[in-house]
C-alpha cells in the first residue's frame, strides 16, 4: 500500500495485492515467508521514491536465524497442530497467575512461548524475530524486535516493558536469542539497494509492527469514549488503556494487555472472527454476497454457537464443525447456508456483547461508541448485528485500518505534524467517513441468547 500524508490528506493505493496462505509440508503448516517477501519486493518496485518504509503483520509468529544471519527453516504456522497440549504442560512449570502477573497476556495455546516450547530450539538458533521484524531484517540488515508484536510473545514484562529474563529462564529458553526492542516510530535502518531498487537511504521505520497496534492508531474516534473491534480472521474486542489491567478478573476473563503506539495498553479479547465464515465459504465455494444476503433474510437466534470453541481453530470443514457442535449443545444444525452464515455472525455478534461487557466491567471504564475496523467493517449484517448485540452505536470503518495506522506513524517519524494519536484519529475522521449503526430490536432478545450459548459457563 502506498501511503500520502499530510494537511487534510490521508490516502492509499494498493500496490500488490498477493496470496498469503498456509502451506503444509509433511504433516506440518507453515507461512510461505519466501513468497511474501518477494511479493513485498514486487510491491515496493512499483511504488518509485518513497519517503519511508513500515511494516507489520500479525502477531505470535517468528523466525529463528543463525549467527550468519540466515533463516532456520520457514516459520510454522500458528494454526499448525504442534502446539496440542503444550500449554498445560508449560503452565505446570509456570502457573497460570504466575505469567499473568508479569505478562497480562491472554491464555492462546499458540501463544509464542508454546511455539517454542513445542520443539527443542536448533543448536545454531543465535536470534528470534517477530515476522515484520525478520522481513525488516531482509531489508537492512538490522536487527531487533519492535515493541508492541514483543507484547504478544507472552515473554514480555508488560509492566518493566522488556523482555521477561525471569520467564525466558523458566520457559527453558536462551537469553540471546531475543534481541533489543524498538519502539514504533523509530528508524531501523536504510534499505539495501541491490534488495529493493529503491534509492539509497530509505528508511525502514518501525511502526505498531502487530497489526491490531496499528488499526487501532486509525479508530476515527474523536473525543469519545470508544471501544473497538479489529475484525477480520479475528476479532479483537477491546479498549484503550493508560496502563494494563493484571487483576485475578482480567486474567479469569482471559483478557489481554498488549503494547499499543505510545506507550498505550490494548485491553483487548480475541475471538475467533470471520475465519469461521471464510472457512465455510471456502468449503461451499460460493460468493460471499449470496451467502450475506441469504444470511439477512434467515430466521434470527435459530441456532447458535460458541465461536470460540478450540473445534473451530484450524482450517478444515466448518460446516461440519458447526454442524457436530449444535448436535452436542441440543439444537438442529442449521438447514441451508443462509441459516448456518445467520448462525455465525449472531454468534459472533454475542461474542462481542459479552466480550465488551466484561471489559467495561474489569476496566471500570464505560463506552459510549463502538468502532468496528479492518475487512468485517464492511459486512453490513455484523455490524448491525453487533450493534443489536452491543446496545450501543456502531461506526464502521475504515477497511484498511491496519495500513492507515502503519503510514500515520511513519508521517510523524519523517516530520508531519502529528502530536499524538488523537491529531492521527481526527485526520482520519476527516478523510474517511464511518458508516453509522444504531442498536434495532429488543435488548431482551440477545439477553436469552446469550443465556442459551453461554449461560451454563
Amino acid at each position: 500500500m502506498l501511503g500520502e500524508v499530510g494537511a487534510d490528506v490521508l490516502e492509499l493505493r494498493e500496490l500488490n495485492r498477493f496470496w498469503n496462505g498456509p502451506v503444509r509440508a509433511h504433516g506440518t503448516l507453515y507461512w510461505d515467508l519466501l513468497h511474501l517477501y518477494r511479493s513485498t519486493l514486487d510491491g515496493l518496485a512499483l511504488a518509485g521514491p518513497i519517503d519511508g518504509i513500515g511494516i507489520d503483520s500479525w502477531a505470535v509468529d517468528y523466525g529463528l536465524l543463525d549467527d550468519a544471519g540466515r533463516l532456520l527453516g520457514n516459520p510454522v504456522h500458528y494454526r499448525d497442530s504442534r502446539t496440542d497440549g503444550v500449554m498445560e504442560r508449560v503452565l505446570s512449570t509456570i502457573p497460570a497467575a504466575e505469567l499473568y502477573a508479569v505478562t497480562g497476556l491472554q491464555q492462546l495455546p499458540f501463544n509464542t512461548i508454546y511455539q517454542l516450547a513445542a520443539e527443542e530450539l536448533p543448536v545454531d538458533a543465535a536470534t528470534l524475530l517477530m515476522i515484520p521484524d525478520l522481513l525488516a531484517y531482509w531489508l537492512t540488515g538490522e536487527i531487533g524486535v519492535e515493541r508492541t508484536n514483543a507484547s504478544t510473545t507472552q515473554l514480555y514484562d508488560v509492566l518493566a516493558r522488556d523482555w521477561s529474563d525471569e520467564l525466558i529462564a523458566r520457559a527453558g529458553l536462551p537469553r540471546p536469542v531475543f534481541p533489543a526492542l524498538r519502539e514504533p516510530g523509530e528508524v531501523i535502518g536504510s534499505v539495501l539497494p541491490d534488495e529493493t531498487g529503491l534509492a539509497a537511504g530509505t528508511p525502514v521505520i518501525a511502526v505498531g509492527s502487530h497489526d491490531t497496534a496499528s488499526a487501532v492508531v486509525a479508530v476515527p474516534a474523536v473525543g469519545e469514549r470508544f471501544a473497538y473491534i479489529s475484525s477480520g480472521t479475528w476479532s479483537l474486542v477491546g479498549l484503550e488503556l493508560d496502563a494494563p489491567v493484571l487483576t485475578d478478573d482480567a486474567r479469569e476473563a482471559n483478557f489481554t494487555n498488549e503494547g499499543g503506539v505510545d506507550g498505550r495498553t490494548r485491553f483487548l479479547r480475541n475471538v475467533m472472527g470471520l475465519w469461521i465464515l471464510q472457512e465455510c465459504q471456502r468449503v461451499w465455494g460460493a460468493d460471499l454476497d449470496e451467502l450475506l444476503r441469504a444470511g439477512a433474510d434467515a430466521p434470527p437466534f435459530a441456532v447458535l454457537i460458541d465461536p470460540d470453541a478450540p473445534e473451530f481453530l484450524a482450517p478444515g470443514n466448518m460446516p461440519a464443525r458447526i454442524d457436530e457442535q449444535c448436535r452436542r449443545t441440543g439444537q438442529e444444525p442449521p438447514q441451508n447456508r443462509g441459516a448456518a452464515v445467520r448462525c455465525i455472525l449472531e454468534s459472533l455478534a454475542l461474542a462481542y456483547r459479552r466480550t465488551l461487557r466484561a471489559a467495561q466491567t474489569i476496566a471500570d471504564r464505560e463506552v459510549d461508541v463502538l468502532h468496528v475496523i479492518g475487512g468485517g467493517s464492511q459486512n453490513e449484517l455484523l455490524c448491525q448485528l453487533t450493534a443489536d448485540a452491543c446496545g450501543v452505536p456502531v461506526f464502521a470503518g475504515p477497511v484498511e485500518a491496519s495500513a492507515l495506522g502503519n503510514v500515520l506513524v511513519q508521517a510523524r517519524a519523517l516530520g508531519e505534524p502529528l502530536s499524538d494519536l488523537s491529531a492521527m484519529r481526527a485526520l482520519v475522521r476527516s478523510t474517511h467517513s464511518p458508516r453509522r449503526y444504531d442498536p434495532q430490536g429488543k435488548p431482551a432478545d440477545w439477553d436469552a441468547a446469550e443465556s442459551r450459548v453461554f449461560g451454563t459457563r
